[in-house]
């Protein structure tokens, strides 16, 4: 199920936000984060996790954090800025607004926010939400136009929406289930993908595959083991790992139901061909 955000009327009280510069300097190689280990500190709106601060191999810069919500609280007030950026809502409910337009979006919802649409999240449930923030740095951001991309983007480029994930039809594997989310050139990206694969108990994906982009993996359901480099680690839900261009990586599920991970990837001029 898709609910996009098309033509709509561009918020006049949008705040510009101004790019900043990795925290970290050196390249993020392949990396793996356990949900149970993240440290959340207090924010004015409820709770914030930083993960991921750097740039990669082929990337600018690639941030990643995790917001939780208190009912009633806003992300901020609506805002702007030339990269594009990706929700995945983990919990709760939450009232999207892109470009003045509002509509809901709950766990399992992966929001696309096209360059310089205006945008904020609302808590609008009785618990709090917490969602990731995924945001791919390429060096278009410097170049892309400074205007809501609702207003001007050719129409093959992805725009502004909310998909409802979980409810998108799945494909039957021999190890399980594939769906596809998103396929799309977008503003700042030469392609955005996004799938979600479910493993059978004892499955796994083809052993050491590569691939050239630049990829998070988000574990939505069961245990999963995760070998990135020759490296295996144990994955539950909420984790996630970075896998940079071209390294190794095999998924295999150790529960004993079936497991589930969400893959967000992109392709950019700098994103090297598979070996």
């Amino acid at each position: 199920m898709l609910l996009a955000a098309s033509s709509p009327p561009v918020s006049a009280q949008s705040v510009a936000v101004s790019y900043s510069p990795p925290a970290r300097s050196i390249p993020l190689g392949s990396t793996f984060v356990d949900w149970n280990a993240l440290s959340f500190r207090p924010s004015p709106v409820g709770l914030y996790c930083a993960i991921f601060d750097e740039p990669t191999p082929t990337l600018e810069k690639f941030e990643v954090h995790v917001t939780t919500l208190r009912p009633g609280m806003a992300s901020h007030s609506p805002h702007h800025h030339p990269w594009e950026e990706m929700l995945l809502i983990k919990s709760g409910q939450v009232e999207v607004s892109i470009n003045g337009r509002k509509q809901g979006a709950g766990p399992g919802a992966l929001v696309f926010l096209a360059s310089n649409d205006a945008h904020n999240l609302t808590n609008t449930g009785s618990t709090p939400a917490t969602y990731y923030v995924v945001n791919f740095y390429t060096g278009s951001v410097h170049t892309v136009r400074d205007q809501p991309a609702a207003e001007w983007a050719p129409p093959q480029m992805l725009s502004s929406r909310v998909v409802d994930c979980d409810h998108l039809p799945a494909a039957l594997t021999r190890i399980g289930h594939h769906t596809e989310v998103l396929d799309s050139p977008t503003v700042t990206f030469l392609r955005l993908e996004s799938h979600i694969t479910s493993l059978n108990p004892g499955e796994s994906t083809t052993p050491r595959n590569r691939d050239p982009g630049d990829e998070l993996f988000v574990v939505k359901s069961g245990m999963v083991e995760a070998t990135l480099n020759g490296i295996a680690h144990r994955a539950g839900v909420g984790s996630l790992f970075y896998v940079a261009p071209n390294d190794e990586r095999t998924m295999r599920n150790i529960g004993e139901g079936p497991c589930s991970y969400q893959v967000i990837k992109v392709v950019s001029e700098k994103t090297p061909q598979k070996t």
